[in-house]
């Protein structure tokens, strides 16, 4: 029985994963990758008690880990909130999963343990 109300109800969550990019608004910021940290959280089309234990029937947190390394390592962007949602709109089309919320770390300030964006996005139907 599908869970109506809460179409999305099993989630894989990837906490702190640690990736590099030239990110930043000053150019001298963006001269060299600084360290990141990334939490995933996803929503693949078929539910756990579907996949029966195969990992060909799920999406493979693992390859959502190393397709996130990649892809943020290749991004030089100003801003962390233009990098979550870059990101979010990558893992959708790359895996079959429905949503993502996306949050990225930055160690940007002195007197902060760090700043961060955090994007919601579903995908496209149609």
């Amino acid at each position: 029985m599908v869970n109506e109300s809460n179409p999305f109800c099993d989630t894989i969550h990837i906490e702190q994963l640690e990736v590099s990019a030239r990110i930043g608004v000053p150019e001298e910021e963006r001269a060299n990758a600084q360290r990141l940290i990334v939490n995933i959280s996803f929503w693949p089309y078929q539910q756990a008690r579907d996949v029966a234990d195969t990992i060909d029937l799920t999406v493979n947190y693992s390859a959502v880990a190393e397709e996130t390394k990649t892809f943020v390592s290749d991004q030089s962007v100003s801003l962390i909130e233009t990098l979550a949602d870059r990101l979010a709109a990558h893992l959708l089309k790359s895996f079959p999963i429905q949503k993502v919320v996306i949050e990225v770390r930055k160690f940007a300030l002195a007197d902060a343990k760090y700043v961060s964006s955090t994007v919601t996005r579903t995908a496209s139907v149609g």
